[in-house]
């Protein structure tokens, strides 16, 4: 096995969702992916962080909130970072905001939360003892990280400028964000990655994306955000079983290229999306 880290400098590598009551998020999560539940913070600690897994491997962590910081369950989107002081003023310099300083996490990493020229909050992320998520791209673990904009150009100038990110445009497919080269560590990772892709009739540069970018609609108030879209087997079966646990669906599964999505909520609000593979889709349009 590779000792190879799964992610590289400019990467999303980690997730997690702030909640009012984070015992019962996890009951819901659980529940929906089966996910199993592990509260790392130490006894004393009045606040948990649910570390959530699967086949023994961390996919993303649920807490509750913090003294201090905006009290709105959302889902979180952490960067792989080389340094979370350097991005910070790199971040600054392209006009972006850093809420709150670069701070260590225990022996974990070191991190800062940052906002776009829009708004849109992320987190960057100094690795230490803490790797990002060690499962992904399966069910039940992260498939997307999601940038939610009005303003598509200042989002790609900004992300180009703090991570080196560019755009892939797939037409009917929407946008994606790409670095280049990351194919050439994946390959690494994993043998003949890119090589599949290619076979499997992926768009060229899929092979590098790292997020998605979609446009919010003009007549929404929805406003611009980082959100997370989960890997399902199935998103009916996901659709109803989020019902049946107390979320919502905000939207109903439907065929988009390369998948079948559909859009939930969780109990206490929060938005997110469920995606199936189905490469059935591949021509069908958005």
């Amino acid at each position: 096995m590779s000792t190879l880290d799964r992610y590289i400098p400019g990467v999303p590598c980690w997730a997690d969702t702030e909640q009012p009551d984070p015992a019962a998020a996890a009951a819901f999560y659980s529940g929906l992916f089966g996910w199993e539940c592990e509260n790392a913070m130490p006894s004393d600690e009045d606040t948990p962080y649910f570390v959530a897994r699967l086949k023994d491997g961390d996919v993303a962590a649920i807490s509750g909130f913090y003294d201090g910081a905006p009290q709105q369950p959302t889902w979180n989107t952490y960067i792989w970072v080389e340094s979370a002081d350097e991005t910070a003023t790199k971040l600054t310099e392209a006009g972006g905001r850093v809420l709150q300083a670069p701070f260590d996490v225990m022996d974990q990493g070191r991190m800062a939360v940052c906002a776009d020229l829009e708004g849109a909050t992320f987190m960057v992320w100094e690795p230490r003892a803490h790797r990002g998520s060690a499962v992904v791209n399966e069910p039940g673990s992260v498939n997307f990280n999601d940038l939610y904009t009005r303003d598509p150009e200042s989002a790609r100038r900004f992300y180009n400028a703090v991570f080196g990110w560019e755009i892939l445009d797939l037409g009917p497919g929407g946008q994606m964000f790409t670095l280049p080269g990351y194919s050439d560590h994946l390959d690494l990772l994993y043998p003949g990655n890119t090589a599949e892709m290619v076979a499997m009739g992926a768009p060229a540069g899929f092979e590098n994306v790292v997020a998605s970018l979609s446009l919010i609609d003009a007549d929404s108030d929805i406003p611009p955000h980082w959100g997370i879209t989960f890997a399902v087997a199935d998103a009916d079966e996901a659709a109803a079983r989020a019902a049946e646990l107390g979320g919502a669906v905000v939207a109903a599964p439907a065929d988009a290229p390369w998948t079948r999505v559909t859009v939930l909520r969780d109990p206490a609000g929060v938005v997110f999306t469920a995606g199936q593979f189905v490469p059935e889709n591949a021509s069908v349009t958005s």
